[in-house]
């Protein structure tokens, strides 16, 4: 799907998305990322909701968002408090959507000025080798 562009180039905006990809500034990432609006979008290392760890939340937290946006793939799910409660120590709140919802959400709250993080879990690419 592809969103309408609004007056803030100069900060990290989801342009579009789909399933296996998401587009921010027009550029294309099919990995998992961590995007803030002042900061060029972080390559996450998360493959999966169920590998999820607790220390894939360290970048997240070093960044120090008012709030993150999870977005836990296709459908939505809910981190275990104990997963996130670091983020929760130091006061970051944590929504947690589908991908699609994550992105919009964050689009809104990006353009009123929050200081918000998108961290959005995309499946992990698979490679077709020939010969198999």
């Amino acid at each position: 799907m592809k969103l309408h562009s609004t007056p803030t180039q100069q900060y990290q905006t989801v342009t579009g998305y789909e399933n296996d990809w998401i587009e921010i500034n027009a550029a294309r990432f099919n990995h998992s990322l961590i995007v803030l609006p002042e900061v060029p979008p972080v390559h996450w290392m998360v493959s999966s909701f169920e590998g999820l760890q607790v220390t894939d939340f360290a970048p997240i937290e070093a960044l120090a968002p008012d709030l993150l946006i999870l977005g836990t793939g296709q459908r939505q799910r809910f981190v275990a408090p104990q997963m996130i409660a670091g983020l929760l120590e130091r006061r970051i709140g944590v929504e947690c959507m589908d991908n699609q919802a994550a992105c919009r959400t964050y689009n809104i709250l990006m353009t009123e000025g929050r200081k918000v993080a998108l961290a959005v879990m995309l499946p992990e690419q698979q490679t077709i080798q020939q010969g198999d």
